[in-house]
């Protein structure tokens, strides 16, 4: 398969890096370049990658290189909209960082232009590709606990808005700067905005759509922030299966400039657990269970070894394979659409102290 050209934007995303290494060891892709958004984020590209030319601007990146078939967007959710408007005019292929946008409109306009420019729109949930969920998800298609019953997840990790000021200011995050409730000091774009995997996933391994949402918020472990931090999510998905998420930043950590070496918390820098119950018995996965931790003391220089496949190759091989044969990925724009609609209703419950009918 001949590989694709591909970009990136922004370099502001918490996977940014991630990237750096699938762009340039993935033999179907061939990085071409990149626009960053400001000078920080340029800067610590170019002490990270040689060989791949930095630009300001992404018009000036997709006017130099014209060649280029499709990007990473990895910028600020308020970002997505305009991003978007520049691929489509160009007929360059998408994948989209977590959350499109949480703005209606916004995601009804992202939905019309990409098809109207006949092109993939993939957005990067890349725990669908992890390996002990795929494995999970064989073992519910096969029944080994019967009907399900209930579902319940965690997403817990480090806060990124220390590297990623971005993630702690609401109107980039959220799109827009809204209270959390009356009277709380808090707005929305925090712990949840950050983890829309588990939502996504209740209703991949459920086979079903959310009915009843209800959320509440506590007390942040980080005062100096100014939106959520620690939720907890519950109600029903249509089919009866019952649910209990938490979408948290609840590991603390060394407030660095960017991710690397010290970032990182023992025993890991996040949790995402699934516990699956059904009439016949329960099912448990740790998604990140298999790798090997280090804390390598006395430096503190902790460290993370993959022991298994990682999950950004399947999620790069579906994005190529869509883009050379013409398919549609799994969670593209419209799939994905219910799955924003049900973190908008979290913090519609957590305005209204009651739970909302989807």
């Amino acid at each position: 398969m001949k590989p694709v050209k591909i970009a990136m934007m922004s370099l502001t995303h918490g996977h940014t890096r991630k990237y750096y290494q699938v762009l340039k060891d993935n033999p179907n892709l061939e990085w071409i370049a990149v626009s960053a958004a400001n000078a920080d984020v340029k800067e610590l590209f170019l002490k990270s990658v040689q060989g791949i030319p930095c630009y300001d601007s992404e018009e000036e990146m997709l006017a130099a290189h014209p060649e280029i078939e499709a990007v990473v967007l990895a910028s600020e959710n308020v970002d997505h909209l305009r991003q978007v408007k520049l691929c489509c005019e160009r007929g360059i292929h998408i994948l989209s960082m977590k959350i499109p946008t949480f703005d209606e409109s916004e995601y009804d306009e992202m939905i019309r232009l990409t098809e109207k420019a006949g092109i993939v729109c993939q957005v990067e949930l890349e725990l669908h590709y992890n390996p002990v969920v795929m494995r999970m998800k064989e073992l519910v298609k096969q029944k080994a606990i019967g009907d399900m019953t209930s579902f319940q997840a965690t997403n817990i990790t480090l806060s990124p808005v220390w590297a990623f000021p971005w993630q702690g200011q609401p109107d980039k995050s959220y799109g827009k700067v809204v209270p959390l409730c009356e009277g709380d000091t808090r707005f929305r774009g925090g712990a949840l905005c950050d983890h829309p995997h588990i939502f996504d996933m209740v209703r991949e391994v459920t086979g079903s759509e959310f009915d009843t949402i209800f959320a509440s918020v506590a007390p942040n472990i980080r005062p100096d922030i100014v939106e959520e931090d620690m939720l907890s999510v519950t109600g029903k998905m249509k089919n009866g299966v019952s649910f209990l998420l938490d979408p948290s930043w609840s590991r603390m950590e060394n407030r660095l400039t960017a991710p690397g070496p010290g970032w990182e918390v023992f025993p890991k820098r996040m949790e995402v657990n699934l516990v699956l119950n059904g009439t016949k018995g329960s099912l448990f996965a740790d998604c990140f269970g298999p790798n090997v931790y280090h804390s390598a003391a006395p430096q503190s220089r902790y460290t993370v070894q993959y022991t298994y496949f990682d999950e950004w190759v399947g999620l790069i091989d579906e994005f190529v394979g869509c883009i050379r044969n013409g398919g549609t990925p799994q969670i593209n724009l419209r799939r994905h659409h219910n799955t924003i609609k049900a973190m908008n209703a979290c913090y519609e419950s957590i305005a209204t102290g009651q739970p909302v009918k989807l």
